[in-house]
C-alpha cells in the first residue's frame, strides 16, 4: 500500500486536544505520525491540504443505508463520498429477519465502515416512504425478543446496539411497550439502546427515566411537541436528569426531527448535543439533511464552537458505539481522516418544520482518507428521479 501524507492542514482532533497546523502521515493503512514537516519517502503520495481542516474520520451516529433492502435506505458510498464520513452507523434499518441481507449485500461491500443498531422489530423499518408509512413497532406480531438476541449475538462484530422507535407514527397504539421490550433485549446482550420518540404518546416522562447510562436518545432537539426546552427558556428537568445519569443526546436531524427553535433554546441554556448526526434517509437526503456535514454546518451557523461541532461527529460517537479506536488521529490507529473546507457565503438552511436559517458558513468535504488511501470528494448525484435510479 502506498504511503500518504496530508500536508499542511489545520489538524483538529478534539479527542486528543489537538488544534494545530501539521502534517498527517499514513502507512500500511494506519495513521503513522502527526506533526509539522514530516519526512517524505520517494513513493509517498503527498496531498496538499493547506488552508483546509483535517479531522479524524467523521462518524455519523444516525444514518439509514440499507439501500435496496429497505424503502428508506440510501447508498452508503454516495453519502460517504459527499460528506467525508468514514464510519456510518445505521440506526435500525434492519431487524432480526433481514440483517443477514444487510450484512452481505451492503455492509461487507461498502467502501467505508458501516456498523449498525439492530432494530427490535423483525423486519426493521420496512414501510417508510412518501406514499407508504407504517410504523414497524405497531404490531406485536413483529417482535420476537429471543430472535433479536440471537441475531445481535451472532453479529457482535457489527451490531453496536438495539434500536427502537416509539410514538404515534412508529408504535401507534402499542405506545411505550416496544421500548420496554427493546430495553430488555439490550440488557440481555449487554449493548446500549437507541430510542426514537416521535409525536407522543409516549412522551419524555415515559421514556427518559428508563434510559440507562450509555443509552442514546436520538432526535434530541426535536420541535414541539416533545421538544427538550421549556416554553420560556431553559431545559426540562427530566432532560437534565437523564444527562446527569449518562444518557447520550444525539441530534438525528432527519426529515421531521430537528428544530432551530429547540436548538437555539438548548444552546442558549448551555446544553450542547453529545453527538451530531444526520438521520439521512430517502426523504431527508433531498435537501433537508443530505449528510452529517450539512447538519454540522447548521450548528456552526447557530454559533456552536467549531471544535465542539467536530467533537460531536468524531470522538463522541466513537465512544457511544464503544469503538474508542475511531474518532481520533493516533499513530497506529485506523487510517481514516476527513478534509474539510469552511466556505464563506450566503447559505439557506431549513429545519424539519420549514423554518429558515440564513447562514454565512458551510462545511464542505474536500476529500477523505479511508484505510490510509486518499479519496476525492464526490457530490451527491441528481436525486430528481425515483430512489431506485439515484445511485
Amino acid at each position: 500500500m502506498t504511503d500518504l501524507i496530508l500536508r499542511g492542514g489545520r489538524v483538529i482532533d478534539p479527542g486528543r486536544g489537538v488544534d494545530m497546523i501539521a502534517d498527517v502521515s499514513f502507512s500500511g493503512g494506519k495513521v503513522e505520525a502527526i506533526g509539522p514537516g514530516l519526512s517524505v519517502k520517494p513513493s509517498t503520495v503527498v496531498q496538499d491540504v493547506s488552508g483546509k481542516i483535517v479531522t479524524p474520520g467523521l462518524i455519523d451516529l444516525h444514518a439509514h443505508v440499507y439501500w435496496g433492502g429497505t424503502s428508506l435506505g440510501v447508498d452508503p458510498g454516495a453519502v460517504a463520498a459527499a460528506s467525508g464520513t468514514t464510519t456510518l452507523v445505521d440506526a435500525g434499518s434492519a431487524g432480526p429477519g433481514n440483517f443477514h441481507g444487510f450484512r452481505r449485500f451492503v455492509i461487507e461491500p461498502a467502501p467505508v465502515r458501516v456498523v449498525a443498531y439492530l432494530n427490535l422489530s423483525y423486519a426493521g423499518i420496512y414501510a417508510f416512504s412518501r406514499t407508504v408509512m407504517v410504523g414497524e413497532a405497531q404490531d406485536l406480531r413483529l417482535f420476537d425478543l429471543n430472535e433479536c438476541v440471537r441475531v445481535a449475538e451472532a453479529n457482535r462484530d457489527l451490531v453496536v446496539g438495539i434500536k427502537v422507535r416509539v410514538g404515534r407514527v412508529a408504535s401507534g397504539s402499542m405506545g411505550a411497550a416496544p421500548f420496554e421490550m427493546a430495553r430488555e433485549v439490550a440488557e440481555q446482550v449487554g449493548l446500549p439502546l437507541m430510542a426514537h420518540l416521535d409525536h407522543p404518546p409516549p412522551n419524555r416522562h415515559d421514556i427518559l427515566p428508563r434510559l440507562r447510562t450509555g443509552d442514546v436518545l436520538t432526535h434530541c432537539f426535536r420541535p414541539f411537541p416533545g421538544g427538550p426546552a421549556l416554553p420560556r427558556g431553559g431545559v426540562r428537568p427530566e432532560v437534565l436528569e437523564a444527562r446527569a445519569r449518562g444518557v447520550i443526546f444525539d441530534v438525528g436531524h432527519g426529515g421531521g426531527s430537528f428544530g432551530f427553535a429547540s436548538a437555539r433554546a438548548m444552546l442558549d441554556a448551555g446544553f450542547l448535543p453529545d453527538t451530531i448526526s444526520s438521520d439521512v434517509h430517502v426523504l431527508s437526503i433531498v435537501g433537508l439533511a443530505p449528510h452529517v456535514l450539512d447538519t454540522m454546518s447548521k450548528f456552526v451557523c447557530l454559533g456552536m464552537d467549531l471544535g465542539d461541532v467536530i467533537r460531536c461527529a468524531t470522538v463522541a460517537p466513537a465512544q457511544a458505539i464503544n469503538r474508542p479506536e475511531l474518532g481520533v488521529l493516533v499513530p497506529g490507529g485506523p487510517g481514516d481522516a476527513t478534509v474539510i473546507d469552511i466556505e464563506d457565503g450566503d447559505f439557506v438552511y431549513r429545519d424539519a418544520i420549514g423554518e429558515r436559517l440564513d447562514g454565512r458558513k458551510r462545511l464542505a468535504c474536500r476529500g477523505m482518507v479511508v484505510g490510509g488511501a486518499w479519496r476525492e470528494a464526490v457530490p451527491l448525484p441528481d436525486l430528481s428521479g425515483p430512489p431506485e435510479t439515484w445511485f
